[in-house]
């Protein structure tokens, strides 16, 4: 019986580059490797991590000295270095009413003829000591006041101290996130060299899968298998078969 194969060829303008296309698999699969390409090595588009940025290191170290303003003894740079010169003037015009006052209170009692007296002593020990109370007290206010206000100075320094560490530490960390893109992007690139001829293959293949293969002509190829040879009874059957036709139709035999 006969046999008919059908053969799909592409067109010959693509031919060779199938075939090149094919070549070029069979070299990558096999780990051989196109002209100047000398490999894929992963340690050249590993991962890096940005550095950190000097503005992160600062603001760290900054941070580290913010102790010495949460102290106790915080408040203290910050006391008004003319402080005592106020504390020593009031206290020198105190002094100096409660003498006037404790001039004209004598006065009044030599007026009275109580000068040197039991009643006079009395009045100026009760004077000298509300005299030394309200000074006391004057002194603690301005003490006091100096205080709060060293402690509000020094509060404020400590704002603004930490403010400007969050600003160098989101600077710095913009700074190491525009580094660390740098990095990424240069790995990507890397990648990409390192795989090129892949790519390269990957891409032609898709343009060659794009077109059908029922687009080329194709070339039908008729195949008929020789037949058996003959026995020789039956080459002898066939002869005297033949003969026989040929004697009747001649009349040789009757």
């Amino acid at each position: 019986m006969a046999e008919t194969t059908t053969i799909t060829k592409p067109a010959p303008v693509i031919e060779g580059s199938l075939t090149a296309f094919l070549k070029s698999i069979d070299k990558l699969g096999a780990g051989a490797v196109p002209t100047g390409f000398a490999g894929i090595d992963p340690s050249k588009y590993a991962p890096k991590i940005a550095a950190e940025s000097q503005l992160q290191q600062d603001a760290r170290t900054a941070a580290g000295g913010l102790g010495s303003l949460t102290g106790p003894q915080a408040y203290q740079p910050f006391m008004s270095p003319y402080q005592q010169e106020v504390i020593d003037t009031t206290l020198a015009e105190f002094d100096r009413n409660q003498a006037i006052q404790n001039t004209a209170m004598r006065d009044r009692a030599i007026q009275a003829g109580a000068y040197g007296g039991g009643r006079e002593g009395v009045m100026a020990a009760e004077s000298a000591r509300g005299s030394q109370m309200n000074r006391s007290n004057l002194q603690a206010q301005l003490l006091a006041q100096g205080f709060q206000q060293a402690q509000a100075a020094a509060a404020q320094d400590l704002a603004a101290q930490q403010g400007l560490g969050q600003y160098q530490q989101s600077m710095g960390q913009a700074g190491q996130a525009q580094q660390q893109a740098i990095l990424d992007a240069a790995a990507a690139a890397e990648r990409e060299q390192q795989f090129q001829p892949f790519t390269q293959l990957g891409l032609i293949g898709q343009q060659l899968a794009q077109i059908q293969p029922g687009a080329f002509p194709t070339q039908t190829v008729g195949y008929a298998p020789p037949a058996a040879p003959a026995s020789p009874l039956a080459t002898a059957l066939g002869v005297g078969t033949g003969v026989a036709s040929i004697g009747s139709k001649l009349g040789l035999f009757g």
